[in-house]
This record gives structure tokens, sequence and C-alpha cells, in this order.
């Protein structure tokens, strides 16, 4: 089972591309620090200052300014996750999100597959502010206890 999500964003490929993989950039959309360049075969360190947490990611493969898949956790028994850039011409691609791997025989399954949804749609927001507009809207979304 698994969970897709598009935007489309006013700018060519390689500026998105390069918004996910340099970690001087990703702080300023969705995680609060990446511990490297993201390449193929590295496990990169995503950090949420904010919320005082922390996890990894294995980079399965990447595809300069086309393809970035990766698995969250170091092994694949995490959900895998493949960001798809597609230019449209010189100044617009279309980002589509697909994440692998949930259980549809989970109980709260569909709670799960709502709570992703909503975490891309948001990501790719704040991707589009950032990237458009040069706002920083990330990690203003407000979770209830």
């Amino acid at each position: 089972m698994n969970n897709n999500t598009k935007m489309k964003i006013l700018k060519p490929a390689n500026e998105v591309f390069e918004a996910f993989v340099d970690p001087s950039k990703i702080g300023d959309f969705w995680f609060s620090s990446s511990s490297e360049r993201w390449e193929q075969g590295k496990t990169i360190t995503l950090r949420y200052d904010e919320y005082d947490a922390k996890g990894d990611i294995k980079i399965i493969e990447i595809e300069s300014n086309k393809k970035i898949v990766f698995h969250w956790g170091v092994n694949t028994e995490g959900n895998r996750v493949t960001i798809t850039l597609n230019e449209l011409g010189i100044s617009e691609s279309i980002i589509e999100i697909t994440e692998e791997g949930f259980n549809e025989n989970e109980e709260n399954i569909i709670s799960q597959m709502l709570d992703n949804k909503e975490g891309w749609v948001y990501m790719l927001t704040c991707l589009k502010g950032y990237l458009e507009y040069g706002v920083n809207l990330r990690a203003s979304l407000i979770h209830s206890l």
C-alpha cells in the first residue's frame, strides 16, 4: 500500500533537487538539519530541533535533478520514499512523492495514511514557499496534544 502526493513548483528541477540534497538548504523547508549532502549509498541523519527528534534515512538511488529514493531507517524494513522531479520547461516542475510500505492490515491504517498524506502536502507547501517566495514556513504547523 502506498501514498502519492504531487505539487507544481515554479522552479526548474535542478533548484528543487538541490533544496533536498544540500544540507544548507533543507532547513529552510523540511528538517532543521541534514548531516551531509544526500548521495547514493549514504545514511543521512535528519533532525527536527523543535521536537528534539532525529532519524536516519538510507539513500538507495539518486538520479541528479530527476529522482531520489530512500528508506526511513537504515534498513529495508522502513517505508520506501521516491521523490520524482518532472521538469515542465525551464521554470517549473512537478514534484511527486510516493511512500510505500504501509501495512494495510494495521488497525489504524486510515489514520496513518491521512497523517502521512498531511505530512507530505505540508512539506511540499513549505518547499514551494521557500523556493518561489523565499519564505520559511517550516515548523509553523501546530500539533494538538
